[in-house]
């Protein structure tokens, strides 16, 4: 398999809209070119293996994962202890070939660790969204999840190639702007 010329990692709390800034690049540059590479997808797919619980549904955006995030949360962590880089070797593993990576969702510092290991041309891009932002898109903080390692394990990382504002339409287009000049 050929590596891809540059990966995008992004990183972001809960309703930023790391997914939706991923998604409208993957739009502009065009699947030929990129794809959306989602550690959390063999996450995931493992998680409800083990559990017996409905794939497509842990994938969405909705209440089921919400539901299950901080069991999953708890789960990964104990995979995480024997192989800080197993989710993310497992996602690089079953991305297609592409000339552009997107990592939708990095979200820890042994992910940044694992991704400079094994590949160069990363840029860094860190979303984030005012707190009022958020919860209109629907974030109410959970214990356990929004003050957990998976949330909060990059919150004094500071060396990003770009911080990005996502909380309003200006905002992303300035943002894709920027990112399209990272990587041109």
């Amino acid at each position: 398999m050929e590596n891809p010329k540059h990966i995008l990692l992004f990183s972001g709390k809960r309703k930023s809209g790391k997914d939706f800034i991923c998604e409208k690049l993957k739009s502009i540059i065009g699947e030929d070119n990129c794809c959306i590479v989602r550690i959390s997808g063999p996450l995931k797919q493992l998680f409800e293996q083990n559990h017996n619980l409905q794939i497509n549904e842990l994938m969405s955006d909705g209440p089921y994962k919400e539901q299950h995030r901080l069991n999953m949360i708890t789960w990964s962590d104990e995979i995480r202890k024997e192989d800080p880089g197993y989710f993310c070797r497992a996602a690089s593993k079953s991305a297609p070939t592409r000339r552009l990576w997107i990592v939708s969702d990095i979200r820890r510092k042994t992910d940044i660790k694992w991704f400079k290991e094994n590949y160069s041309n990363l840029k860094l891009i860190r979303v984030s969204a005012d707190l009022k932002i958020r919860k209109e898109r629907g974030w109410i903080f959970t214990t356990g999840v929004d003050d957990a390692e998976s949330e909060c394990d990059l919150d004094d990382f500071h060396s990003w190639d770009m911080e990005m504002a996502n909380n309003n339409h200006e905002d992303y287009e300035n943002a894709i702007r920027t990112i399209l000049n990272l990587i041109s």
